[in-house]
């Protein structure tokens, strides 16, 4: 005898809501003609729709005709398509739909009067671009989390998603809103990896003690070589000491998560591999979000700043092409690097530096009230350009509000700048640059500036991005080096610059890769999302 299969409660209620969004609703059944012309039906549109300034602008121009309640295919389609879409939310990171499905059936379920139609309208549309908004451009407004994170969150049009979902077929395009990049459909993956893993009990029990290195044996690195099996960077192994395949194995682990690759299981280290499951879906999640937060066209060719990773990379048609370690900003109030994008636009060899007015006045002018003759590798000029003597100054008599001059390094060696700086005009006067504190690169937490981003590897850099507008790059930039002269060389190509801060990325190689919360922004943003809704899975791991 066959065994007939009997659907789960969930996919009994799910299949239950799309039929019920397929099928007519309520004694008068959706499209009633007379319903969708009345008077009632419009007024009902209109206080409904007034809570959304894009709704009812939609309504206005289509002179309040039906989107979801009309008695055609493609209204029934809208219905479930909606419904769907809404039902698989959480698989965005967003926050549970559930009330809001169950708000709307009951709203379709009990609808008899011209005037329950035109709510019912009202609230399927304010529900769409809702959804359509926090999926496309991301749920919460950055500078309202941090004073660092000065990313304006785009504008959605929800007049065009509407216009848009009314010309084509519903359910391609519900699955057309979803974010195009490869960063997010990757991330998307990662995500629902770790739900699964969270499900099973996670990576298992932790690895205690302090500090672990090669040769070490004994129950610590069991619970160590355990810990990197489940991990992912070993595979099953009986050994009980710390042997290559162990070292191996941590070094792997330490490239993915921005450590110092020595093979040891240092503090940091042991930290990060203790680190649960749900800590790291957190970091998912909130990479999901800050990836909505960017514009889709991020530039055929594009410089990256990673500013959790301490690297900045040229992006050229979705691939890494040159990428080198960065110094950020310290992690003090006012030297934090905020995250915003420009376009890079020239670049100055030989550059001076102007200091800025917040350092003459917090650093420089108190050394000087001291001593005239401090920092004498700065030039103090007034406001026609020209040297003020130290000798002739009572530098005593001024404060940091009425402090006259402005400071400069000529250009130089040691000059604060180094030898070349890259110009992205802004408000926040951040740029990338050189810098004569090359010993900076080897540290593992490299957040020492003042607010900019240093690069290791500035002429290469120089280099990649000449390239495209002269046959010997490395010549060109190197003849203007040796003059000593300033000299300001325009990008022929401007190229967009992103500067960001993601603790969660997926590489090249399909793997990912997570790194420290340096300014703590990440953790703000996870109290957000969880005040708008968001939840992780009910489950240990």
């Amino acid at each position: 005898m066959t065994k007939l299969h009997t659907p789960s409660r969930s996919a009994r209620l799910k299949y239950g809501l799309f039929a019920l969004a397929l099928s007519g609703i309520g004694s008068l059944g959706f499209g009633s003609s007379v319903a969708a012309q009345s008077t009632a039906f419009r007024q009902a549109v209109a206080e409904q729709a007034s809570v959304n300034d894009a709704v009812a602008q939609f309504y206005r121009d289509t002179t309040y005709a039906p989107l979801w309640t009309g008695a055609d295919e493609g209204a029934a389609l809208r219905r479930a398509a909606l419904l769907r879409a809404l039902e698989d939310a959480t698989s965005h990171g967003l926050p549970d739909q559930s009330s809001t499905v169950a708000s709307l059936v009951e709203q379709m379920r009990s609808a008899r009067t011209a005037r329950d139609f035109g709510q019912v309208e009202a609230a399927l549309s304010t529900a769409f671009v809702t959804y359509a908004a926090m999926l496309q451009t991301g749920m919460l407004n950055p500078s309202s989390i941090d004073d660092g994170m000065v990313r304006t969150r785009r504008s959605h049009d929800g007049v065009a998603a509407l216009n848009g979902l009314r010309a084509a077929q519903p359910f391609a395009y519900l699955r057309n809103l979803v974010p195009t990049s490869s960063q997010y459909r990757a991330l998307m993956r990662e995500k629902l990896r770790l739900e699964q893993l969270m499900a099973a009990g996670g990576w298992g029990p932790t690895v205690p003690g302090s500090k672990l290195e090669p040769g070490d044996r004994g129950p610590q690195v069991i619970a160590l070589r355990n810990r990197l099996i489940a991990l992912g960077y070993m595979e099953r192994s009986a050994t009980a000491s710390y042997d290559q395949d162990i070292e191996r194995a941590v070094q792997k682990f330490q490239s993915d998560h921005g450590l110092e690759e020595d093979g040891i299981v240092g503090a940091g280290t042991l930290k990060e591999i203790n680190r649960p499951v749900r800590d790291r879906l957190k970091s998912v999640i909130i990479a999901m979000e800050r990836e909505r937060w960017l514009s889709p066209d991020r530039g055929d060719r594009h410089v990256l700043v990673n500013q959790t990773d301490f690297t900045a990379k040229i992006v050229d048609n979705g691939d890494v092409t040159f990428e080198t370690r960065s110094v950020i900003g310290r992690n003090q109030s006012d030297r934090r690097s905020p995250e915003f994008s420009d376009m890079m636009e020239h670049m100055v060899i030989n550059p001076s530096w102007y200091v800025p007015r917040s350092i003459i006045t917090k650093e420089y002018l108190p050394k000087l009230r001291n001593n005239p003759n401090a920092v004498g590798h700065i030039q103090i000029t007034d406001n026609r350009g020209r040297v003020v003597s130290r000798a002739n100054t009572d530098f005593s008599q001024f404060t940091a509000r009425n402090f006259p001059y402005a400071m400069r390094q000529p250009p130089s060696r040691s000059n604060a700048l180094g030898l070349v700086k890259f110009m992205f005009p802004n408000k926040y006067n951040i740029y990338l640059h050189d810098t004569p504190q090359k010993g900076l690169f080897k540290r593992e937490v490299r957040a020492f500036s003042h607010g900019c981003i240093r690069l290791a590897q500035p002429f290469e850099f120089a280099y990649a991005l000449l390239s495209r507008q002269t046959e010997d790059p490395a010549a060109f930039f190197n003849r203007i080096l040796r003059s000593g002269k300033e000299t300001k060389v325009e990008l022929e190509q401007k190229v967009p610059v992103h500067i960001i801060y993601r603790t969660a990325y997926v590489s090249n190689k399909g793997r990912a890769e997570f790194r420290r919360d340096v300014y703590g922004r990440d953790a703000k943003v996870w109290a957000a999302l969880e005040q708008a809704g968001v939840a992780l899975p009910d489950v240990q791991g």
